[in-house]
């Protein structure tokens, strides 16, 4: 066994996530990357050191999850979300739709779910959860700030409603912040929520296998509720959705179709 295979081993061992549903060359180059950068010379030197050193562990999984995220990315499919998958699909969701971002990262995404629900709901009413395998990320996330260039993407309105300036930075208010929950999931391993209407899975699945994929489809699928909807990034079409019983009802969303008996 090569040492790269006995470093996932270990790995998995070490934190819980099982590296060989991540696409390989690419995973494989960014940890190699990585530890060259800390000066260690091989994946079993690299080891040792993630076994010894806390810091250097937590550098390793916020690596390994890619934490990155802004407000409104990819705007378009946002008016999309607010111009017709929110108006079509409220009246069939409870009220208001229970919502769900599950790679979360430093929080830009489920924060910005938040605002954009609170065109159609009062905030008291709605709450979001955000899930990340990243305890770090989420520890940002919680703490609400963000520099400008994250916030490009933002409606200019709730840039002025709901954050504070501060120096060369903005602070998200606190009644956008207790809107959501915050909660670690490893995707692939930990069960999830069910009854969900809105699920984002967005700039994650193109770093996972077709098995990996695949896996995912299966729980999303279980995890909506009737006719639910889920929100993938702009790279990450679903090839053959039908094969998971979803279907297109606009680019990069799909409904849930339930299974016939």
């Amino acid at each position: 066994m090569d040492k790269y295979e006995i470093f996932k081993k270990e790995v998995e061992k070490l934190i819980g996530i099982n590296l060989n549903l991540y696409k390989e060359r690419q995973m494989k180059r960014r940890i190699t990357s990585l530890l060259t950068r800390n000066n260690f010379k091989d994946f079993d030197d690299y080891l040792i050191g993630l076994k010894n050193n806390k810091n250097l562990l937590n550098e390793f999984i916020n690596y390994l999850t890619i934490n990155v995220s802004e407000f409104y990315r990819n705007p378009n499919q946002w008016k999309i979300l607010e111009e017709y998958i929110l108006p079509n699909f409220i009246n069939k969701w409870d009220n208001p739709p229970k919502v769900w971002s599950s790679a979360c990262s430093t929080g830009e995404e489920p924060y910005s779910l938040v605002m954009l629900l609170s065109k159609f709901f009062d905030l008291k009413d709605i709450n979001v959860l955000a899930t990340d395998i990243d305890l770090e990320a989420i520890n940002k996330a919680k703490i609400g700030i963000y520099n400008e260039k994250s916030l490009e993407n933002l409606p200019e309105e709730f840039k002025i409603k709901y954050f504070t300036s501060l120096k060369n930075a903005y602070k998200i208010k606190d009644e956008i912040k207790q809107c959501v929950t915050f909660k670690k999931i490893d995707l692939l391993k930990d069960s999830f929520t069910k009854n969900v209407d809105l699920i984002t899975c967005r700039n994650v699945m193109i770093y996972f296998t077709e098995d990996g994929k695949e896996l995912l489809y299966k729980k999303f699928y279980n995890s909506l509720s009737d006719e639910g909807i889920l929100f993938v990034g702009s790279t990450e079409q679903i090839i053959l959705p039908n094969k998971y019983n979803f279907k297109p009802v606009k680019t990069f969303f799909y409904k849930k179709i339930r299974e016939s008996n």
